[in-house]
């Protein structure tokens, strides 16, 4: 069975409904501050946090009411009932600290930015702290990366949630019978053109503009490869929300030491950089023969129910078993009711 006839047999009416809901109310949330801006005021800060924050969670609102109008249970179908194995938790936490770190270090060996000794980001924020603070570099730098490395992601995963429901617990499966390289790549690039408004207001590429939408698009796909991988892994929608936690913690942290940055090259993990230091993470994963995976029959079997047999393999992007099953058959007994 072809690829084009995979995508012909794909069930697209929940996955249409799914997108209007993921994408019209979060652009009109990404776009309140210009609406705000509108009516005359200047400091659109509040707009933002509060407007892209609700966004976050339109993928999962999204994927809750399209998998409560097919009858299905929310908890398992969008993976909130388990946890899967333990151990990939250390990775969604500790993979992407290590990318924002390889994506500072890549920028300062192919000179796209120095090191900063100084650390006069950090002491651009300490001029801003009350005089009656007293509190010392240093202990403001160790402050400032505790807090990134530990509370941060596990606050972030709140929002963060929001989106892996929708992204990986919903979309990700629907698009599995394609195989698992198509679904993990056409769910980044959908991941990443929805932010779209946001990127456009300057968000991640200041000043790129429609430029600045294909590069998100890249580094969405790079890192929903990642997410898709941990999904696969643990059956559970809260190891990608863990991972995308951290990296809204992290993603800028190689900022603090470099200076003379040349943004987007280097600098952020959303930086060329950075997208080197997630292909490397990719690279790694292959070579260890994480790719394709078989452990996603655990996930098949527990969200598209029995259909494909004990030792049937799920799809994957380099070969396709016969008989090939429909995606409406795949739907119809992809969770218990």
């Amino acid at each position: 069975m072809t690829l084009s006839e995979r995508i012909k047999a794909l069930n697209w009416n929940p996955i249409f409904l799914y997108l209007i809901i993921a994408f019209l109310p979060a652009w009109i949330l990404f776009l309140l501050p210009v609406l705000v801006r509108l009516i005359g005021v200047e400091d659109t800060s509040l707009a933002a946090l509060i407007g892209w924050s609700l966004a976050m969670w339109m993928p999962g609102l999204g994927a809750i009411l399209v998998t409560r109008k097919e009858g299905k249970r929310i908890n398992k179908t969008l993976g909130l009932n388990k946890l899967g194995k333990k151990r990939v938790y250390l990775w969604a936490w500790l993979v992407p600290i290590l990318a924002a770190a390889g994506s500072g270090v890549i920028t300062w060996l192919f000179g796209w930015g120095e090191f900063d000794s100084s650390f006069a980001l950090i002491q651009k924020g300490m001029e801003a702290l009350p005089e009656t603070a007293n509190i010392s570099l240093p202990l403001l730098l160790a402050i400032q990366i505790g807090a990134s490395l530990t509370l941060a992601p596990l606050f972030n995963t709140l929002f963060a949630l929001g989106e892996e429901l929708g992204w990986r617990g919903f979309l990700l499966p629907k698009l599995l019978p394609l195989g698992q390289a198509p679904a993990m790549i056409i769910s980044g690039v959908v991941w990443g053109f929805w932010h779209t408004p946001a990127i456009l207001q300057g968000h991640n590429y200041p000043g790129y503009g429609v430029l600045g939408v294909g590069m998100m698009i890249v580094f969405t796909v790079l890192l929903g490869v990642f997410f898709s991988w941990l999904y696969f892994k643990t059956g559970s929608s809260w190891a990608p929300a863990l991972a995308h936690g951290t990296v809204n913690a992290v993603a800028g942290l190689p900022l603090l030491f470099l200076t003379f940055v040349e943004y987007p090259k280097g600098g952020a993990l959303t930086s060329v950089a950075g997208w080197m230091a997630l292909a490397l993470v990719i690279g790694i994963l292959y070579g260890i023969k994480e790719f394709p995976l078989r452990e996603v029959e655990n996930v098949s079997r527990e969200t598209m129910g029995n259909e494909l047999g004990p030792d049937r393999p799920l799809p994957n992007a380099i070969q396709i078993p016969e008989p090939q099953i429909t995606s409406e058959q795949l739907d119809e007994s992809r969770y218990d009711k």
